[in-house]
C-alpha cells in the first residue's frame, strides 16, 4: 500500500470512530427541562379565588411568578386586593408581597400590608394596619398574627393580634392598648 493509501485509510477509519462514538454518545448531555416545568413570571396583572361559582379574593400586583407546576404564586406590590363576604366586597387590602396557594386559595401578605372595611359601618370607616395576615379560604378566616393598629374612624387601637372568622361574623383581639367606641 502506498503512504496516501494508508493515511486515507487511517482518516477514514479515525472519522468513522468519530461518527460512531458521536452516535453513541448522542442523548446523553443534558437537555433542556421540558416545557412547563419553568417558573412563570407576569408584570402587572389581575389574580382571582372563587369558592364554588362565588368571588372569594381577587389582586391587582406589580409582579408575580408562579412555581413551575402551578400550585404556588408570588406576588409582589398588590396595589388592590379584595375580599369578598356573600360575593360583595368586604375587605380592601394592599400589601407588598402575598403568597397564594392556588389549589387552596389561601394567601399570606406579609410587609406593610394594610386592609379597609368596605361595606358601609354606618359612616365609620374601619381599617387594619400590620406586616403580616393569613386567611384560610377553606374556613373563611383572616389572621392578624403580629401586633396591628386597629382605626374605626378617629379612634386608635393597638393590638397583638386580630383573628376573623367571617362564616360567624366573630373576631378576637389579643393583648390591646387604646380605645375604640362601639
Amino acid at each position: 500500500m502506498t503512504k496516501w493509501r494508508t493515511a486515507a485509510l487511517i482518516a477514514g477509519i479515525a472519522v468513522l470512530i468519530w461518527v460512531i462514538a458521536g452516535i453513541v454518545l448522542a442523548g446523553r448531555e443534558p437537555g433542556a427541562p421540558p416545557s412547563g416545568t419553568q417558573p412563570l413570571t407576569l408584570h402587572g396583572g389581575r389574580v382571582t379565588g372563587n369558592r364554588m361559582s362565588t368571588k372569594s379574593w381577587m389582586f391587582e400586583y406589580k409582579s408575580a411568578q408562579m412555581s413551575a407546576d402551578g400550585t404556588l404564586a408570588s406576588v409582589d406590590g398588590v396595589r388592590r386586593g379584595v375580599l369578598y363576604k356573600n360575593g360583595a366586597p368586604y375587605l380592601s387590602v394592599t400589601a407588598e408581597h402575598v403568597s397564594v396557594n392556588t389549589q387552596t386559595f389561601d394567601f399570606t401578605a406579609l410587609g406593610d400590608v394594610h386592609i379597609t372595611q368596605m361595606q358601609d359601618t354606618g359612616g365609620v370607616r374601619r381599617s387594619f394596619d400590620t406586616d403580616l395576615i393569613q386567611w384560610v379560604n377553606a374556613t373563611k378566616s383572616l389572621t392578624l398574627p403580629h401586633p396591628s393598629v386597629v382605626r374605626s374612624g378617629d379612634q386608635t387601637l393597638k393590638v397583638s393580634s386580630v383573628s376573623v372568622n367571617f362564616n360567624t361574623g366573630q373576631i378576637r383581639f389579643g393583648g390591646m392598648s387604646g380605645g375604640v367606641a362601639p
